[in-house]
């Protein structure tokens, strides 16, 4: 079971702290623009580097559009990580990536 957050709620949040922001997306994906601060775990990869992240801390997970970040969500929250998948992705994001 993994929670979900709107673009706008995960906006107003990431304003105020840094969140730990888990990207899904592939590697030519996470060139064109990703969110300074987050982490790159590719879904093809996430099998074998889930193990990076820590089960006592909470992550926000997100890929183009949140289909991907949906299937990574619900594979780390089967293996007991805390995730909320962030809804719409870096798609419907508004702000400055890197």
């Amino acid at each position: 079971m993994y929670n979900s957050i709107s673009m706008p709620e995960f906006e107003q949040k990431w304003k105020k702290e840094k969140l730990p922001l888990v990207d899904v997306r592939e590697m030519n994906e996470w060139e064109n623009g990703h969110l300074d601060g987050a982490v790159h775990i590719p879904l093809s990869d996430l099998s074998a580097a889930k193990e990076k992240l820590d089960k006592n801390q909470e992550y926000y997970v997100m890929c183009h559009s949140g289909a991907r970040s949906s299937m990574a969500c619900q594979e780390l929250s089967k293996e007991g990580y805390k995730v909320t998948n962030v809804m719409g992705g870096i798609s419907a994001w508004r702000g400055e990536v890197v």
